[in-house]
Parts: C-alpha cells; sequence; structure tokens
C-alpha cells in the first residue's frame, strides 16, 4: 500500500473520531432521527414487557402457594394507579407490536429501508388511533368509581 492511501485512509479515520468525539462532547451521540427514537422505544417498551409477564407469572403462581395472599395481591390492582399502569401497559405492548411489523418488513421487504419513516409515521397514526378509545374504555371504570357514577 502506497504512503499517500495510508495518509489518507488515516485522516478519514480521524476525522471520523473527531466527529464522534464532539457529538458526544454534546451530550448526545444520536442526532434525534425518528429512526432512533423508535429504535429505542421498541427496545424499553420490550424490557417493560418482559418485567410486567414476569410479575405476572410470579402472582399468579401465588395461587397455588397461598390463595389468600393471591387474593390480596388481585385486590391491590384493583387501584387507579394501577389502572393508569395498565393503560401504559397496552400501550407498550400495542407499539411493541407495531413496530415489530416496521421492523420485519424493513428486514425482508426489498423497499422497506426506502419506506421505513413512512411506515414509521403510520404506525404512530395507528398507535394514537386505537389508544385513544383504548384508553377511554379502561379508564372509564376507575373514572366512574372516583367520581361516582
Amino acid at each position: 500500500m502506497s504512503t499517500t492511501a495510508s495518509t489518507a485512509a488515516d485522516q478519514t479515520a480521524a476525522e471520523a473520531s473527531d466527529r464522534a468525539g464532539a457529538s458526544r462532547r454534546s451530550g448526545t451521540f444520536y442526532r434525534g432521527d425518528p429512526g432512533m427514537w423508535s429504535w429505542v422505544l421498541h427496545r424499553i417498551t420490550g424490557v417493560l414487557t418482559f418485567f410486567f409477564l414476569f410479575v405476572h407469572v410470579l402472582d399468579t403462581a401465588l395461587v397455588r402457594v397461598s390463595p389468600d395472599t393471591y387474593n390480596e395481591v388481585i385486590e391491590t390492582y384493583k387501584t387507579p394507579l394501577v389502572n393508569l399502569m395498565e393503560v401504559g401497559l397496552v400501550g407498550a405492548v400495542l407499539f411493541h407490536a407495531l413496530n415489530g411489523i416496521r421492523v420485519l418488513l424493513v428486514d425482508f421487504w426489498s423497499k422497506g429501508t426506502k419506506y421505513q419513516k413512512h411506515m414509521l409515521w403510520t404506525i404512530a397514526v395507528i398507535w394514537v388511533v386505537v389508544m385513544i378509545p383504548g384508553a377511554i374504555a379502561m379508564l372509564w371504570r376507575t373514572a366512574s368509581e372516583m367520581f361516582g357514577g
């Protein structure tokens, strides 16, 4: 390899390193692209869903160990705070599922990368259209209990 080629490669690597270092110094490596936020939300919603399933398996297992304790735990789930958490869980699972379909399309459809941003906005619209009536329906019981009705 010639000296000129190695010098050019070294200079390109140094410039890339400087750009990465500068962006890290300014607080974030990413520039806020919607695809990056989709990636982050997909991981977060996946972890939240995993922890919910873990807790669900544990509290369901209580029925074999102590039915009275199981009934007490289930009673604590009938609070407004837990109802809000259930809405959040449904939102997380719905986003994770819709974004998972988008990821599959990006990976396995030849035009997926071309339309990935359009698909992201499509799943955002679907998420809102499903979550608004879903959240209202889920919160209706709690609201009627809290405000009498």
